[in-house]
């Protein structure tokens, strides 16, 4: 992410934790999303980001490979430390943080090229000098999509369907070797089964991966998280707006369980969001 190797240790982490938010506060404007921020992303689990519309959940995701350095006027105070390397460093470039940190969105979005080349793209110009055909297969059988693309590569991935698209863009990220995957409601717009293979799919790529998953699916997360945080929201001191703050962070099942906040018993029971 700098001229220095990215692993150079510049501030003390534990080796058990793949992102460290100490104290992030992020702004859009004048305009405070979420604030105070604390929470250690444990390696080589899956942990879920929950939370009412509005509580700063995906903008707390965003800021852990800078995706919100491209909203004009938005501003974060505070760290984000992986392998002990603050991310928002003044000699950090953020596209090579999204190669470490890779990201899938909420909508399926294939590059307009074949499926062979949604793959081999990012590789490529991230130079990948390996072979390419095993790169692509490897990449594809990792998101559980190989079956359904082997006999097909150079068609266009928008042939396939929205499920195997969103399959298609986690091989895409799989395939430049990033170190965490942060999903952003992945399955918000698919079908059940396309949605269990999804979940499947992460089950297998946290035995490779660091995963963050913001999802409004309470079952979701149960399903697939080790480790979940609750968000919830607060109107601000004058009262015109909302602004989001970490209430509890804890492992999936004591969150569900046995929650330390009553706002997170009520929300997981319904209650409000």
């Amino acid at each position: 992410m700098t001229n220095a190797p990215v692993k150079t240790q510049v501030n003390a982490m534990s080796e058990d934790t793949a992102i460290s938010i100490q104290n992030v506060t992020i702004s859009y404007g004048n305009y405070q999303a979420v604030r105070n921020v604390f929470c250690d992303i444990p390696r080589g689990k899956v942990t879920a980001f929950i939370g009412p519309s509005g509580c700063g959940k995906s903008t707390v995701l965003r800021a852990l490979n800078r995706m919100n350095d491209l909203i004009e006027g938005c501003s974060l105070k505070g760290r984000v430390l992986f392998d002990g390397i603050d991310l928002y460093g003044s000699n950090v470039d953020p596209v090579e943080v999204r190669r470490h940190i890779g990201m899938v969105f909420q909508q399926p979005n294939p590059f307009p090229k074949s499926i062979y080349e949604n793959i081999a793209f990012g590789a490529r110009i991230n130079g990948f000098v390996g072979d390419m055909d095993e790169l692509v297969e490897r990449s594809l059988r990792q998101a559980a999509v190989w079956d359904e693309c082997k006999d097909k590569l150079n068609e266009s991935g928008y042939s396939l369907s929205g499920g195997q698209q969103q399959r298609l863009c986690i091989a895409r990220t799989i395939a430049i070797q990033p170190e965490v995957i942060l999903m952003d409601e992945p399955c918000s717009a698919l079908d059940p089964i396309s949605t269990l293979k999804i979940e499947e799919t992460m089950h297998e790529l946290k035995k490779s991966f660091t995963i963050v998953i913001v999802t409004h699916n309470m079952q979701q997360a149960v399903r697939v998280s080790d480790e979940t945080a609750f968000f919830n929201a607060e109107s601000t001191d004058g009262g015109s707006g909302k602004v989001g703050y970490l209430v509890e962070f804890n492992e999936t099942e004591k969150i569900f369980n046995n929650p330390e906040q009553q706002s997170t018993q009520d929300y997981i029971s319904g209650r409000f969001g």
